[in-house]
């Protein structure tokens, strides 16, 4: 897998087969923090090295490792407006944990996002 879209198809296809059915909210902030998390190891991370998504009890895991030890950074700090730094900010607002563990290759960072469940759609009243 080498590009985002390929990462986003590969989480929706995961959480569409889920049943309950996962809520929209929580399939759109999957999607968002894969992207962001493929689209920075692309850029920043000197190439995705390896991606990886799974279900676990109520939260989405995913992990994403790159070909760099350089730790992910914030616009925090820079010029107002700065280009960059604001997708790892909306990473840790979105997910209920974060760990960035060192390879031999560079570094893996694994999220975990929490899921909610879509509700049942009314229940069909039977003529009486």
């Amino acid at each position: 897998m080498c590009e985002a879209a390929e990462a986003r198809d590969q989480v929706q296809e995961l959480l569409s087969a889920h049943r309950p059915a996962i809520g929209e909210i929580s399939m759109i902030d999957a999607l968002l923090v894969t992207s962001e998390l493929v689209t920075n190891a692309q850029r920043h991370g000197d190439g995705l090295s390896g991606f990886s998504a799974r279900i676990v009890a109520d939260r989405l895991e995913v992990t994403v490792a790159d070909r760099s030890r350089r730790q992910p950074a914030t616009a925090v700090g820079r010029e107002t407006f700065a280009v960059g730094g604001y997708g790892w900010p909306m990473i840790q607002q979105l997910t209920d944990c974060v760990i960035i563990i060192p390879t031999s290759g560079g570094k893996a960072i694994t999220v975990s996002i929490p899921l909610t469940f879509a509700s049942p759609g009314p229940l069909m009243s039977s003529p009486v």
